[in-house]
Parts: C-alpha cells; sequence; structure tokens
C-alpha cells in the first residue's frame, strides 16, 4: 500500500470483544487517524443521563427532549500524551472515564437504538472520514456509515471472554463491579444490538470475520496487517 493510497478501515463487532484495542493498534502502526464510534456514543447517553432523560428501569428515554438538545451536544476526540491514549471530549469536558463507567453501559443501548441518535453521530462520522486514512470500529461500520470501506473485519467472541475481559479492564481502573453483573451486561447487549430496529448489529456481506476468544492482541494485530497487506498489493 503506497502511503498515497489512503483508505478507509471499519471494524465492526459484539460488545467488548476489543474492536477499540485492536482498531487503535491498526491506526498506530499505519498513522492512520482513530474513531472510536463507540465513545460517541456513549458520550450522548452520559448526557442523556446527567439531564435525567433515561430511566433506565423501564428502558424509557424521553426523546422529544433529547432530539430538541441535541445539537447541544459537541463530542471530539483529544490525545492525551501523558496517558498515551485518546480521550473523548463532551462539549469541551472530557468524560473517557465516565462513559466507562456501567451506569453509561447500562443505558448505551437504549439511547444509540434511536434513529435520530443514530442519524446524527452517522454524519459526524462521515464527515470525520471525507479524508480517508481512519480506521473506525463500532456496530454498523461496515454496513452503514461506510458502505464503501476498503477493507471492513467483523469481530466476535464468546460471551464468557468478552465479560472476562472487560471485567479485568474495569478491576485495573477499580471500578467494584462482578463478573456475573458483566456478563449479564454483555448478553443483554448482545441481544438489543441484534434486535434493534434501527442499524442492528450485523456482519457485512464484504467483511472478515476474526473470531478471536483464543488470540492474542499481537496475533490479531498481524492477521489485520497481513490482510490489508494482501488486499491493497
Amino acid at each position: 500500500m503506497t502511503s498515497k493510497q489512503k483508505i478507509i478501515i471499519a471494524i465492526d463487532g459484539y460488545s467488548s470483544s476489543g474492536k477499540s484495542t485492536i482498531a487503535k493498534a491498526i491506526a498506530k502502526h499505519l498513522g492512520y487517524k482513530y474513531i472510536d464510534s463507540g465513545a460517541m456514543y456513549r458520550a450522548v447517553t452520559l448526557y442523556a443521563l446527567q439531564n435525567n432523560l433515561v430511566d433506565i428501569h423501564h428502558h424509557h428515554v424521553n426523546e422529544e427532549k433529547l432530539k430538541s438538545l441535541l445539537d447541544e451536544i459537541n463530542i471530539n476526540f483529544r490525545f492525551n500524551p501523558e496517558k498515551n491514549r485518546q480521550e473523548t471530549y463532551l462539549n469541551q469536558e472530557n468524560v473517557e472515564d465516565e462513559i466507562r463507567k456501567m451506569e453509561v453501559s447500562n443505558a448505551v443501548s437504549i439511547v444509540s437504538k434511536l434513529k435520530f441518535v443514530r442519524e446524527k453521530m452517522v454524519r459526524i462520522q462521515q464527515k470525520m472520514g471525507k479524508e480517508k486514512g481512519i480506521v473506525m470500529d463500532g456496530r454498523d461500520i461496515g454496513t452503514v456509515v461506510f458502505p464503501d470501506a476498503e477493507i471492513k473485519i467483523f469481530m466476535n467472541a464468546n460471551a464468557e471472554v468478552r465479560a472476562e475481559r472487560r471485567y479485568k479492564e474495569l478491576k485495573e481502573n477499580n471500578v467494584d463491579v462482578s463478573y456475573e453483573e458483566i456478563l449479564e451486561n454483555v448478553k443483554k447487549r448482545d441481544h438489543l444490538d441484534e434486535t434493534r430496529k434501527e442499524s442492528p448489529l450485523k456482519k457485512a456481506k464484504d467483511a472478515i470475520e476474526l473470531n478471536n476468544s483464543n488470540m492474542t492482541e499481537k496475533e490479531q494485530l498481524q492477521w489485520i496487517l497481513s490482510l490489508i497487506h494482501e488486499r491493497m498489493n
């Protein structure tokens, strides 16, 4: 692949399948921009929670109010060299740690399934991808956001493996949570993602599936980079 020939790499897949980790590693390796679409939906969810627009127990969102406030939601990403990570900003405030908490995880599926929320996020994402040279991960990148992406990967792993990964990640960040609670959250989100009316989670026809249940991050990165090399030469 020549440096002039910048492409779009779309990585879709299930919750906690390691999409973001691998997408970041690919972007770093290729010198591409990484866009975390899940963080964008989490930021909208956090905004809705902060403004009391979500009733998580009744799976209800005050759609009318959220719709009227949508244009006030500004999301962008900044790189933090101290922590060596990209961080999510909601209306100029760093919310990277806030959006990873269980409260947001439990509400994100009911907010992100709303048609007007998805349309707004897709518009922002497509604008971000105009220049190409990006790696974006999510649920509908290869099917809805960038149906013409040059490389599409669909990631999966069994629910127990995904819950275990998420549990370790949260424990490392000193979040007090049980494995059982996370496993339940993972399974619930799978069901909501697969069955929602707007852009349900599904593998694009031209995507290549990667089940990484028994793969290390290094093995996944090598697998994807060789696929890119093969496709672009």
